[in-house]
């Protein structure tokens, strides 16, 4: 007998940071992300925030600085009203939101990029109907 595995949505990211704290802010008060919670392990502070419904857990397991990870990318309603936010909040955009592809029924997929305060690439994501 065999059952056919299903996996569900993805429930934690984790992204290493050079300093929990101050990382833990900045995804706090910059980003505005709801902090789930921290507390101390024997690695140092973890760190949890909610994405709509995924964890992000910020750690610094290595001790040491964080190399190249993946880009995280965040989905929003309308990509011009949240680029325009984060940049009243100071952040610095790599670019400004752009078309990336045009589905065959017209809807568009809208990306811009930046970086945290460790310098790691995060993104911005959007659909619009054309």
């Amino acid at each position: 007998m065999t059952t056919q595995l299903q996996l569900g949505v993805l429930g934690q990211i984790a992204r290493h940071v050079k300093d929990v704290a101050r990382s833990e802010a900045w995804f706090k008060d910059v980003l505005g992300l709801k902090h789930l919670f921290t507390f101390p392990s024997r690695v140092g502070d973890l760190a949890f925030f909610d994405c709509g419904g995924t964890r992000l857990f910020l750690s610094n397991e290595r001790g040491d600085e964080p190399g190249e990870q993946n880009v995280l990318y965040f989905t929003v309603p309308d990509i011009n009203v949240s680029f325009a936010e984060l940049q009243g909040r100071g952040i610095e955009f790599v670019d400004a939101p752009h078309m990336i592809f045009k589905h065959p029924d017209g809807t568009e997929e809208w990306m811009a990029f930046f970086k945290d305060c460790d310098g790691q690439m995060l993104g911005l994501m959007s659909q619009a109907k054309a």
